[in-house]
């Protein structure tokens, strides 16, 4: 009961999402960060969502750090011919 009210009180899980989000693309606030820490060990859903977002942050950087970033010309035509053909079907 007294989590629920924490809960809905201090921050909803829509906008603990939001920040979580934020905070992977940019930084947060202190407040913002001390009311997300506190909704993740309050709330089970919003914690687990938070371990899949560091799980995937790690695999897309692991992913990008070892292939070249730069795409060349051909590279881009061949996708858009890819794409072509099947919308065409």
């Amino acid at each position: 009961m007294i989590k629920k009210i924490l809960h809905t009180l201090f921050l909803p899980c829509s906008e603990a999402t939001l920040l979580m989000e934020k905070r992977n693309a940019q930084s947060i606030s202190a407040k913002e960060n001390r009311k997300l820490s506190l909704h993740i060990m309050i709330c089970k859903w919003c914690k687990a969502y938070n371990e899949k977002l560091k799980m995937l942050d790690k695999l897309f950087e692991k992913t990008f750090s070892q292939k070249e970033t730069e795409i060349n010309e051909s590279e881009i035509q061949d996708f858009k011919n890819k794409m072509i053909d099947k919308l065409n079907f």
